[in-house]
């Protein structure tokens, strides 16, 4: 088993005939308009081109709970499995993620969508799941190859999974951590949102007693993938994420960005992160739930 949760273009390029390797790409377009935030899918853009064998997993409609009153809300565990199954997967299947750029728009070199659809994954139990480093851009960038043919599996899998509900953080344990010393919480939004100078979001600031990381500072630029680790651990145990006491709460404002930064604290080590799932989209929800600047 591959112990990063991280795989190169290298590797992807050299496993690309092998049959236990899954290839999904999760990609999601998020733009900006009069009337809010725009969310489609990246399904055309797959149709078009992408990597072979790659199959289209879409996180609006295929792995988010179309029951739930917020978007991308993780699917129920015996759904999830349901339909992982729908693309091959076996317990045994090395599943390899990738997206064609952040939620957060080109700036940001994040694969957040591809770590949302890998966090799903670990959640319901599968432990070989992997993000491609540096995602479609790498890819193209170094001219691997693209088809616009589509791939079906040649069966439904087997996966059968495992919940493991310490990688799920509900409001109430959000709650508790406020006035708990051994949960830390971690906002995965820029500075200005976490200090309440943007207008992104209905109400302003963050869960009290949070710790800030902006999910876009712990990408790489350079490498499409992650800063070293010697890098990351600087910015991490400032806010004593890296303390094994501790239980750590990921959120951000609607659980994308923060399950980037639960794959990154994954990459040293700390691989029991909870996803706060609902994050400010339920918090907010709340009048009563408190907020600070």
């Amino acid at each position: 088993m591959i112990e990063s949760p991280l795989v190169s273009t290298d590797w992807l390029y050299k496993n690309l005939s092998n049959s236990n390797v899954i290839i999904l790409e999760a990609t999601v377009f998020l733009e900006s308009s009069s009337d809010g935030p725009k969310i489609t899918s990246g399904e055309e853009a797959y149709k078009k081109s992408h990597i072979p064998k790659a199959l289209f997993a879409d996180l609006l409609k295929d792995f988010s709970d179309p029951d739930a009153p917020y978007p991308f809300t993780a699917l129920p565990h015996k759904d999830f499995v349901r339909k992982a199954r729908t693309f091959g997967v076996n317990n045994s299947s090395t599943v390899v993620i990738y997206d064609r750029g952040s939620s957060a728009g080109n700036e940001i070199h994040a694969s957040d969508w591809a770590s949302r659809l890998w966090w799903q994954f670990r959640l319901s139990g599968h432990e070989q799941v992997y993000v491609l480093a540096g995602g479609w851009k790498k890819w193209t960038e170094e001219e691997k190859p693209v088809t616009a043919e589509l791939h079906t599996p040649q069966e439904t899998g087997t996966f059968q999974g495992s919940y493991r509900s310490e990688l799920y953080a509900t409001e109430k344990e959000v709650e508790q951590a406020i006035t708990d010393s051994s949960i830390l919480l971690m906002n995965c939004l820029s500075k200005a949102d976490f200090h309440g100078q943007t207008n992104n979001y209905p109400r302003k600031g963050h869960i009290p007693g949070s710790e800030n990381v902006f999910f876009g500072d712990v990408s790489s630029k350079e490498s499409g993938s992650l800063p070293s680790s010697e890098i990351l651990r600087q910015i991490f145990e400032r806010t004593g994420a890296l303390d094994p006491e501790k239980k750590v709460i990921t959120y951000c404002g609607g659980g994308i960005a923060a399950t980037w930064n639960a794959l990154v604290l994954a990459s040293l080590g700390r691989k029991e992160v909870a996803v706060y799932d609902g994050s400010l989209l339920e918090w907010m929800d709340q009048p009563d739930n408190p907020l600070e600047k």
